[in-house]
């Protein structure tokens, strides 16, 4: 996993008039929690300085400074304006050594498939996977090789395994699948008459 470095100011004031005053600052509110300490740490982080952690498929490990105190986290969730899009939260989660953390993790498709050979779409249904690992165990994207999907089959999250890594989406939930087009079909037909 990439690391990404951060530094961010605690916040003393806290309430709407408070994140406003932040916001038309160009300044982000976010809160880290999770860890050993019982409550959320409230902090501030400038918006030009996370454009390149919030707009990327992805994934890094956060080397947040706060007082000068190196802590590591994941961006948890990012809360947008509806209108004009501005990031207006960030949640980080606390990274510890010995706890898993659950992250959703990009899917690459790897190898042309057997289906596509024969006239088919291949079609990406899940660009993410939920995952459950430790920090350290969690690769930047999960390969599933394609070539033996053959036309008209799909992949299921129940087919899949990774060293080190527990999948909680759905176990029934598509991943990928080969489609018939209308081309395949009009070929299959003539060739059956």
């Amino acid at each position: 996993m990439k690391t990404f470095e951060l530094t961010g100011t605690k916040r003393s004031e806290i309430g709407k008039k408070a994140t406003k005053a932040l916001r038309n600052a160009e300044e982000i509110p976010a809160v880290i929690y999770g860890g050993d300490a019982k409550e959320a740490t409230a902090f501030f982080v400038k918006a030009n300085e996370v454009r390149k952690l919030i707009y990327t498929p992805e994934i890094f490990l956060v080397n947040l400074t706060l007082d000068g105190k190196v802590t590591k986290a994941i961006l948890k969730d990012i809360q947008f304006h509806p209108v004009t899009d501005n990031v207006l939260h960030l949640d980080f989660l606390h990274v510890l050594e010995k706890k898993p953390i659950v992250i959703d993790v990009p899917v690459v498709l790897d190898g042309l498939a057997e289906g596509v050979r024969a006239g088919g779409k291949l079609s990406l249904d899940l660009r993410k996977l939920k995952v459950k690992a430790m920090y350290d165990k969690v690769p930047e994207k999960l390969h599933i090789n394609v070539e033996k999907l053959a036309l008209g089959k799909s992949v299921q999250v129940g087919e899949l395994s990774f060293e080190g890594l527990e999948l909680l989406n759905a176990k029934n939930a598509v991943v990928c699948r080969v489609q018939l087009t209308r081309a395949a079909r009009g070929l299959a037909a003539k060739n059956a008459e």
